[in-house]
């Protein structure tokens, strides 16, 4: 198995890498999102070898919201994750964007695939308009330390509801809030995959805090 099995891109660090980091897309997009691109470019310039990857529901199709099974996307992420831990030493980083993140977090709360922490950008709380239908079950059983990097304006959720989803899981957390910003993450004021990589990395060495 390697990269293009998983319709995975790679960006190298300057040297040896420090770590992995394993980013997936939201639905509807694919790894050649530019948030998962500016993300993986920051990860490589601070020393870790980043790969962006497709799911395998638009490894099928070039276009479109995801089909298939959901159980099927998760197993494409346990996929991921596997092959690119052996592409390097170090700690591993999983996540991803929306609908990416929410899997990889529930492929992390079944146990089986272990990673040392877990990066969310615009964590769908709730499907928009309706916080009766939360997406938060299985966030008790996480057990890895988690960043949420979230902007103040999106529709899937308000940064009180992010807040109260957070606290569900037991390992420590981190939010990062973009103010202004919607489920794109698009800012024009602060470098959001900067903040995201800092948080991940306080996380790593025990130093969390809330920005």
């Amino acid at each position: 198995m390697n990269l293009e099995d998983i319709a995975g891109v790679a960006h190298q660090p300057g040297g040896t890498p420090s770590g992995v980091v394993v980013l997936t897309h939201g639905a509807g997009g694919s790894r050649e999102s530019p948030l998962l691109q500016r993300v993986c470019d920051e990860w490589a310039r601070r020393g870790w070898l980043a790969v962006r990857y497709n799911l395998p529901y638009r490894r099928r199709r070039p276009k479109g919201p995801p089909s298939g099974s959901a159980a099927t996307d998760r197993a494409g992420i346990v996929e991921a994750i596997t092959l690119c831990r052996e592409l390097a030493d170090g700690p591993l980083v999983a996540g991803g964007h929306s609908y990416g993140g929410r899997l990889t977090s529930m492929v992390v709360a079944a146990g089986d695939t272990p990673v040392d922490v877990l990066t969310l950008f615009s964590y769908p709380v709730h499907p928009p308009g309706k916080p009766e239908r939360p997406r938060t079950e299985h966030l008790p059983d996480i057990a890895v330390p988690t960043v949420f990097t979230h902007g103040t304006s999106d529709p899937f959720g308000t940064p009180d509801e992010l807040g109260d989803a957070a606290a569900l899981i037991p390992a420590p957390t981190e939010i990062v809030e973009i103010t202004g910003a919607r489920h794109d993450l698009g800012s024009k004021t602060v470098d959001v995959p900067a903040l995201a990589v800092d948080a991940a990395l306080r996380l790593l060495s025990g130093t969390a805090g809330s920005v």
